[in-house]
């Protein structure tokens, strides 16, 4: 397989902002596009009807809320051959209405687990093959999430995310913080986990590796299958809400171009960058809040995750 094109890994790439880079990447003919998906038929229907061309890309299973899928998809793409230029961890689970906690194969609460912990032990394990892409500018790219984001407006919507002491996350609690159960909050704070292991691995790995590391937040994506279990009033004023009040909507088909727009755009290679998109000004570089880039919650985040994901 001398003679590849650039490749890049999209997870959660059956539906949503994955499936919408995936056409972006796949479309422009420059690149062969691995969707990592949980339902590979659902993907393979999608990107039939997406129109993504023969041959631009490669259906893999892959269960984030199991850490031994996310070994198995590993092993499997290592054993491939190809060349990896590119992994977007995308893939999220968002359960705001949930009264009680679902878990990971791994005990973990399904948010975190996946969100974060899937995705975490995913980039340690493809580290040495992103380090050889021959393009020589390879990234690893987390979805943010504003409302992850305290400095924001979205990130002030209660209830906020807020990690604690990473007590919870230790013992396999529910919350991260060791709190009461809130299914909105378990996904802002794995949003906040995300942007903050994207600052890790720029402070840690960076120089050493050539790798960039991003996180971007594509605007508000308000009608997508992310929300498919908030409450139906939500999902038919929401799209309107972010159209006419906040003006911060964003298609999907849209939202994916930023995404490939980061992924794959000379200019867009900067490392430990939070990317959000204004829409008067195209593009801009953007600043985490202050739990987002705590250095000393990184690295407390970054020592629990590797034992619990088995890397240390």
């Amino acid at each position: 397989m001398g003679n590849q094109k650039p490749t890049v890994i999209i997870t959660g790439a059956s539906s949503g902002l994955g499936l919408n880079t995936a056409r972006a990447l796949a479309q422009s003919g420059n690149w062969h596009v691995i969707m990592a998906v949980r339902d590979y038929s659902k993907a393979a229907i999608q990107a039939q009807k997406l129109g993504l061309p023969k041959g631009s890309y490669t259906i893999m299973h892959l269960d984030l809320a199991a850490l031994d899928s996310v070994r198995a998809f590993a092993d499997a793409f290592l054993a491939s051959g190809r060349r990896l230029d590119a992994l977007v961890c995308n893939a999220a689970v968002y359960l705001p209405t949930a009264k009680e906690p679902t878990y990971t194969a791994d005990g973990f609460e399904l948010s975190v687990g996946t969100n974060h912990l899937g995705h975490f032990l995913l980039c340690h394990l493809l580290m040495d093959k992103l380090k050889e892409a021959p393009s020589g500018d390879a990234r690893c790219i987390i979805v943010g999430s504003i409302t992850g984001n305290t400095n924001t407006l979205a990130g002030n919507v209660p209830p906020k995310a807020n990690l604690g002491d990473l007590s919870g996350l230790v013992n396999k609690s529910p919350m991260v913080d060791n709190g009461e159960f809130d299914g909105a909050k378990a996904y802002k704070d794995s949003k906040v986990c995300n942007m903050l292991t994207m600052q890790q691995l720029h402070k840690r790995l960076h120089e050493e590796t050539g790798v960039t590391f991003a996180s971007l937040y594509p605007g508000c994506i308000a009608e997508t299958g992310l929300f498919r279990n908030h409450v139906p009033l939500f999902r038919t004023l929401f799209p309107a809400f972010q159209k006419y009040v906040t003006k911060g909507y964003v298609s999907e088909e849209v939202a994916g171009q930023r995404l490939a727009q980061v992924v794959s755009d000379p200019n867009l290679k900067k490392s430990g960058v939070y990317w959000s998109w204004s829409n008067n000004t195209g593009t801009f570089e953007n600043q985490l809040s202050e739990e987002a880039s705590d250095e000393g919650k990184g690295n407390r985040l970054w020592d629990v995750s590797m034992k619990l994901t088995g890397l240390a």
